[in-house]
């Protein structure tokens, strides 16, 4: 699938939002780029924070037709009638998860850079495995999801993958034949124009 389509894009949240301004940028990058998903990726673990958050992001999204899945907490996403849950925990939660929320909601799992959790998770029903960071960062330790793993699974495997983590307009060039979705946060959120600076990321997207 990977090869014959171009991928999608996923939006990541800040970790922390401002709900008088975050979902205006949110609307004005939906309204920019065609978006496929949001991953609501809050640190907070305060429930009204999540609810209040998760309540102004889904006026946004639902406008537009964009799927809302929420980061690691699996009991909300009933409750505030989001569309999913992205696990963070390889395939340790992605049974539980889809046994909770049922056949129809979206399960995705980050796997790192390991392709035994990623076939695993896909095994066990998740709709999506995420590998990365893709690209080099001082977080974590240090160990990259690297171009191999997503040729690999784009001719093994069916399951769609996403990849994620630092990326810039050339790895963005280079694994665009080999995933079926980009991943984008940090590199969105930390610019002074979040809109400009996703149209910069995905330039080589725009140009093939």
């Amino acid at each position: 699938m990977a090869q014959s389509e171009q991928p999608q894009i996923y939006l990541v949240s800040p970790p922390e939002i401002e709900l008088s301004r975050f979902p205006d940028t949110l609307a004005r990058l939906l309204d920019a780029q065609e978006v496929a998903c949001l991953r609501l990726a809050l640190s907070s673990h305060d429930e009204d924070t999540l609810c209040r958050a998760a309540d102004a992001v889904r006026e946004v999204t639902i406008a537009r037709d964009v799927a809302l899945v929420i980061e690691r907490h699996i009991l909300l996403v009933e409750r505030l009638g989001l569309d999913g849950v992205h696990l963070t925990d390889g395939v340790r939660s992605v049974r539980k998860a889809r046994k909770a929320l049922g056949d129809d909601a979206i399960v995705g799992t980050y796997c790192a850079a390991s392709r035994h959790d990623g076939m695993t998770a896909g095994e066990m029903g998740a709709d999506y495995v995420s590998f990365g960071p893709v690209g080099d960062t001082p977080l974590g330790d240090g160990t990259t999801a690297g171009r191999e793993i997503f040729e690999w699974w784009s001719e093994m495997i069916e399951v769609p993958v996403v990849a994620e983590g630092a990326l810039d307009p050339g790895l963005v060039a280079s694994l665009a034949p080999v995933t079926d979705f980009f991943a984008i946060g940090d590199e969105i959120w930390l610019a002074d124009d979040p809109v400009a600076a996703l149209s910069a990321l995905l330039a080589p997207l725009q140009g093939g």
